[in-house]
């Protein structure tokens, strides 16, 4: 999976420590290999990731690799992002997006 830099990698094992057990609201991105508007994402993920750095977490999430939690969470298109605060999704966006408009989206949660 081309992972974006900066970007930790989450998955059905490990999604409960690392989401839902966060300290800070955390950006999950549910992704797959053949999505093309995934991979457009990932330079606005690893900008996102380090210009946030101690406001908020972003990760992401291979939907193949990780039926659970993709199922948990009705994930059926790529990529869909998903805030989570306190361990509860509080906001899902479908679709890849400038990243200007995902720190618009952002905004009430940092």
């Amino acid at each position: 999976m081309s992972r974006a830099s900066g970007v930790a990698e989450v998955t059905d094992a490990d999604f409960a420590t690392e989401v839902i057990g966060a300290g800070l609201p955390v950006l999950v991105e549910f992704t797959a290999d053949w999505c093309p508007p995934c991979r457009q994402m990932a330079p606005v993920l690893s900008a996102l990731a380090a210009e946030e750095a101690g406001r908020l977490k972003v990760v992401q999430l291979n939907v193949d690799a990780n039926p659970e939690t993709t199922n948990a969470y009705k994930v059926l298109s790529m990529p869909t992002f998903m805030v989570f605060r306190d361990g509860e999704p509080l906001r899902s966006m479908v679709g890849a997006r400038p990243k200007r408009r995902l720190l618009e989206e952002l905004a009430d949660v940092l």
